[in-house]
């Protein structure tokens, strides 16, 4: 009978079978974070480049050129990292690469406290760029007229307010005071869907920079209308004119009435059409014009 002294000592212990695996993997995740900051690096040094190909004075803002990078790369994504952190990420290196080429500073119409409008400015334009909160549409545009705020994000316009913002673009086009001209750029919030907890407030960017082509844009045109114009007889004249809108804005006041005419892509200001539309007293204005939003999860 064998004793329990002479018993078989029981096997050392040893470290858990996946412990190499783990270590292998978390040293492949630091060789790729090393990767990322390379190119993030390089990248940088190409924005550079790009930035002295413009000339000095050049607002350096390209929403439509960022518009058509996030929709390219989200064609080509097939990972299960969810598409919105992929826009999430993009946006700050904008942010980040555009402060490289001089004073980026965010004017935002917050017209009472906790305004949506900053936080989705803060989405758009990135979590550590500056922001200056002004009370009405007008001191915030007057940044940038003044050189002090690289674009300024403003309400969207909509039907019977009070304060229409847009009518001031459209008269500065048609004064001849020596100031910047002033076009719409972009539409916030870009990604469309709306996670909990996002800000749900639809705006408008405005820079003293004509819109950059994304792909997939619309145009904003604004009309100052003979005094028989109606809703109707602008928009059979807008449709007549191959200009069929997708939104209309009236205004009328007592010196003129006025409208903002949403229409499907990219209208230069000397498009053939604009002459051909009737119902107007002075000739169109081409306000702006916006990337459209990306579809996508929630």
């Amino acid at each position: 009978m064998t004793s329990a002294a002479s018993a078989s000592p029981p096997p050392a212990s040893s470290a858990p079978p996946q412990a190499p695996v783990l270590a292998e993997l978390r040293a492949e995740l630091d060789r790729i974070d090393d990767a990322i900051h390379d190119l993030l690096q390089r990248r940088a040094e190409v924005v550079e480049k790009v930035a002295s190909q413009g000339g000095k004075g050049r607002v350096p803002i390209r929403p439509g050129r960022e518009a058509n990078i996030v929709r390219r790369l989200l064609a080509r994504h097939h990972s299960k990292l969810p598409k919105r952190l992929l826009v999430r990420w993009w946006r700050e290196l904008f942010a980040a690469t555009t402060s490289m080429q001089g004073s980026y500073v965010v004017a935002v119409c917050e017209t009472e406290a906790g305004s949506p409008h900053v936080q989705a400015a803060r989405e758009h334009f990135g979590a550590l760029t500056p922001l200056r909160a002004h009370r009405s549409p007008a001191q915030a545009i007057a940044e940038v007229s003044a050189g002090s705020a690289i674009c300024a994000v403003l309400p969207m316009p909509a039907e019977g307010e009070q304060t229409g913002w847009w009518t001031a673009l459209l008269h500065r086009h048609s004064s001849s005071r020596d100031e910047p001209r002033i076009h719409v750029i972009a539409r916030l919030p870009f990604w469309a869907p709306r996670p909990e907890g996002a800000p749900r407030v639809q705006a408008l960017v405005v820079a003293a920079v004509a819109p950059d082509a994304s792909g997939h844009d619309r145009s904003l045109i604004g009309l100052e209308l003979t005094s028989e114009s109606s809703r109707a007889r602008l928009t059979a004249a807008l449709t007549a004119a191959d200009l069929p809108p997708l939104s209309t804005i009236l205004r009328r006041d007592p010196a003129a009435t006025t409208a903002l005419v949403e229409v499907e892509g990219l209208v230069a200001e000397d498009d053939p059409r604009l002459a051909r539309l009737g119902e107007v007293a002075r000739r169109p204005v081409v306000l702006g014009a916006y990337a459209v939003p990306v579809e996508g999860e929630s």
